[in-house]
């Protein structure tokens, strides 16, 4: 069972997982539910992460991926949520797409699936899928960077460090 591709695939996730638990950890409670100008707060964010990648990838490879007990709509109503719900929330979507990452294999690439009744290959459905995934965590990232402003830990190479980053290769390993 050969996973050199989807191996390559689930790293990516991870990738994402971790700039967003490091963007979420710099946040307080009001922050997490603070409604961003013009936009939706995290929360909102992570709710709708969580829906889209539990209706993706439960039963990835055998129903549709949208499924009928996902409330899309639900995902982006304004909530007060708790650090520990919201980071609970986080969990479930990412528990999910992980758990389906982790039994298939480089050969289950070509399979096709659905998504509201479109057939996909499981390629093309992962590449999709870890691009909005990256699109969102890219916009908690940005949001919770402005909320923070001078107190933002930066997740990737800060600005003015370019330099030394790119000197000592094993940070790029690291990352």
């Amino acid at each position: 069972m050969g996973r050199t591709i989807i191996s390559l695939i689930e790293a990516e996730y991870r990738r994402y997982k971790s700039l967003g638990e490091g963007a979420l950890e710099q946040l307080d409670a009001q922050e997490l539910i603070a409604d961003a100008e013009g936009g939706n707060s995290i929360a909102t964010i992570v709710w709708h992460i969580a829906g889209n990648l539990e209706s993706r990838f439960t039963d990835f490879l055998e129903t549709d991926g949208e499924k009928a007990w996902r409330d899309r709509e639900s995902e982006f109503e304004r909530r007060l949520a708790t650090p520990a719900e919201v980071r609970a929330k986080w969990e479930e979507g990412w528990g999910v797409v992980l758990n389906t990452l982790d039994q298939l294999a480089d050969a289950d690439l070509s399979a096709t699936i659905t998504i509201r009744g479109i057939p996909l290959t499981v390629d093309e459905a992962l590449f999709r899928s870890l691009a909005h995934t990256s699109y969102h965590v890219g916009q908690i990232v940005y949001i919770a960077k402005g909320l923070r402003a001078s107190s933002w830990k930066y997740l990737t190479i800060p600005p003015g460090a370019s330099a030394a980053y790119n000197a000592d290769l094993a940070l790029e390993k690291a990352g």
